[in-house]
């Protein structure tokens, strides 16, 4: 399981053998959440993450989008 980015405490991580869509996993101290990412930025689950953690994460992942997608089509291929 790459990790992709560390900022401001939530770490950003692809899994091996997932699945599609394109998607991120952020854990922080109190949780973790899965967004996929393509033209919008989705959260589909929420485990334990403050919501402001989960807006920071949704910030994170909009300003990195091309790289979360190009580490995920390195993985997966496609």
């Amino acid at each position: 399981m790459p990790t992709i980015l560390i900022l401001f405490g939530l770490k950003f991580r692809i899994y091996v053998r997932d699945h599609e869509p394109v998607h991120v996993h952020v854990l922080s101290q109190d949780g973790e959440a899965k967004f996929q990412v393509g033209d919008e930025i989705r959260l589909m689950v929420n485990k334990g993450m403050k919501p402001k953690d989960i807006k920071l994460a949704e910030s994170i992942i909009e300003e990195n989008k091309e790289l979360i997608i190009t580490e995920w089509v390195k993985i997966y291929g496609k």
